[in-house]
């Protein structure tokens, strides 16, 4: 892993495409700013372990050009809730 050491408005350059910017830092939270290509998907952790167990690619039902962000696969007839 690599660490560096910004100060608030600096910026880092990953891959000569994507910036992402020391916006803010307000007691142990530091607001970044980031501007990347449309084609690369951003997202905080925990949004990203979400988006990986509804996603329908690794259950074989789509393929990736097919997979909405944020729209969750169809349900199946034999899925069952349990109260």
């Amino acid at each position: 892993m690599l660490v560096l050491s910004r100060r608030i408005g600096e910026e880092i350059i990953i891959n000569d495409n994507i910036r992402v910017t020391v916006v803010a830092v307000k007691g142990d939270r530091v607001r970044l700013g980031i501007v990347a290509p449309r084609n690369v998907t951003v997202d905080r952790s925990e949004v990203h372990e979400r988006r990986l167990q509804f996603q329908p690619v690794a259950a074989g039902v789509i393929s990736d050009s097919e997979v909405a962000i944020g729209v969750l696969p169809p349900k199946e007839a034999d899925d069952t809730q349990v109260h």
